[in-house]
C-alpha cells in the first residue's frame, strides 16, 4: 500500500490526514489545537500513525508568489524561498514552513512536497493579474493578483468535467468556493484566468471576517484618523465580513438571525449575495460563455439560500435553478433545460495534496 501524509499546518493547529493513495480513500486523520512547537505536534503525531512511514508528505503552503507555478519536492533552497515569501503571507508561510521543518526531521527520509495555493492561478494573463500602480514600486515589492484556493479549485474543476463526462479542456467554468474565506475564479480548458482574491486574500468577496473589496482610499481616511497598520490589518483581516456587520461570522448563525426579522443581519447576506452576483456578471463577461458554474467548500456546498439567492432571476442570462434539486444539494441543482449548468461538488483539497505530492515525486 502507497501512502501519502498531508499537513496542513497553522500557527497553533496541525491539521492532517493519512491517505492509501491507491484507493484514494482516509486512513487516518486529525487536528492538533494549541500547539506551541511544531516540532513536538510531529512527535504526536507520528505516534499516532503507530510507526508507520507515509511514501510522501505533502504540505498545504498558501503563497509562492511568481516562483512556483506547480507542487515542488522540499529542499533546503525551497525552504528558503518559502521563507522569503513570507512577507507576503506573513500569518500563514512562517506556519506552514514550521510543519515542513518538523516533518522533515521526523521523517527523515521521506520525501516532502509543497503544494503551493497560489500555483494554480499562475495561468493569470497579465491582464488579469497586473494591477494599475507604478510599474517599478510593483516589481520591487511583488504586487500583483496571485490568487490563492488553487488546491481546491484544480480538484472541484477535474470533477466537473468527470460529473460532465467532458474533457476539462473543453469547458468554461466559474467556481464559488465559499467558505470562511471566499473566492471565485473563471477557469477556461482547465486554466485559471481570473480570480478575485489579489496579492493576498484579502480581496474580493465577503467573507467570514475578511472585508473583501474595499476603497483604499478608506484605509488613508482611517489611518489619516490615528489608526496604525496593525490595527488596520486586524480590523480588515479579522474583524471586517460577517463577523464585522453582525457580529458573528458563522452564515448559519446569520442566516437565522435574518429569519427572526434581524435587519443587520438580512443587510449582511444582501451585501454578501450582492458581491458575488457583481463578480459572477463580470466572469460570464471575462469567459465569454460558460458550461457550468459550480459550488464548493462550507458555504457553498450547504447552503441552498446561498445558492438560490446568487443565482435568482437570471433566467435570460442561461442559468436555471431546480429549488428541488437545489435543497438536495446536487450535485446538478440547474434544470435540464439550462444552457449553463449549476453544479455543487464537495472539495477534497487533501486529496488533491496528496494526488499533487505523488506527482512531484
Amino acid at each position: 500500500m502507497s501512502t501519502a501524509f498531508v499537513v496542513n499546518s497553522g500557527s497553533s493547529s496541525i491539521k492532517w490526514e493519512l491517505l492509501d493513495t491507491e484507493t484514494e480513500t482516509r486512513i487516518l486523520g486529525g487536528l492538533l489545537e494549541r500547539v506551541t512547537d511544531h516540532s513536538e505536534g510531529m512527535l504526536s503525531i507520528l505516534e499516532q500513525l503507530g510507526g508507520q512511514h507515509p511514501d510522501v508528505i505533502g504540505h498545504r503552503v498558501v503563497h509562492g508568489g511568481n516562483l512556483f507555478s506547480k507542487a515542488t519536492v522540499v529542499t533546503d533552497e525551497v525552504e528558503r524561498q518559502i521563507d522569503e515569501l513570507s512577507v507576503l503571507a506573513p500569518l500563514h508561510n512562517p506556519a506552514n514552513l514550521a510543519g515542513i521543518r518538523a516533518a522533515r526531521a521526523a521523517f527523515p527520509g521521506v520525501p516532502n512536497v509543497a503544494v503551493f495555493d497560489t500555483a494554480f492561478h499562475q495561468t493569470l494573463p497579465p491582464a488579469a493579474y497586473t494591477y494599475a500602480i507604478d510599474s517599478a514600486t510593483a516589481a520591487e515589492h511583488g504586487i500583483r493578483r496571485y490568487g490563492f484556493h488553487g488546491t481546491s479549485y484544480q480538484y472541484v474543476s477535474a470533477a466537473t468535467a468527470e460529473l460532465l463526462g467532458r474533457p476539462l479542456e473543453e469547458l468554461k467554468l466559474i467556481v464559488f468556493h465559499l467558505g470562511n474565506g471566499a473566492s471565485v475564479t473563471a477557469i477556461d480548458g482547465g486554466r485559471s484566468v481570473d480570480t478575485s482574491m489579489g496579492m493576498t486574500p484579502l480581496e474580493g468577496l465577503v467573507m467570514g471576517t475578511r472585508s473583501g473589496d474595499i476603497d483604499p482610499g478608506a484605509i488613508f481616511h482611517l489611518a489619516r484618523a490615528g489608526a496604525s497598520v496593525d490595527s488596520l490589518d486586524t480590523l480588515l483581516n479579522r474583524g471586517s465580513g460577517m463577523l464585522g456587520l453582525t457580529g458573528t461570522s458563522d452564515m448559519r448563525d446569520v442566516s437565522t438571525a435574518a429569519d427572526a426579522g434581524d435587519a443587520a443581519a438580512q443587510l449582511a447576506l444582501d451585501v454578501y449575495h450582492h458581491r458575488i452576483r457583481h463578480y459572477l456578471g463580470a466572469y460570464l463577461v471575462t469567459l465569454g460563455s460558460v458550461d457550468a458554474i459550480v459550488f464548493t467548500a462550507g458555504v457553498g456546498e450547504n447552503s441552498p439560500e446561498t445558492r438560490a439567492a446568487a443565482l435568482a432571476g437570471l433566467e435570460s442570462l442561461g442559468i436555471r435553478i431546480d429549488p428541488e434539486r437545489n435543497a438536495a444539494r446536487g450535485p446538478v441543482i440547474s434544470t435540464d433545460d439550462s444552457p449553463i449548468t449549476v453544479l455543487v461538488v464537495k472539495t477534497n483539497e487533501e486529496l488533491e495534496i496528496a494526488r499533487q505530492s505523488l506527482a512531484a515525486i
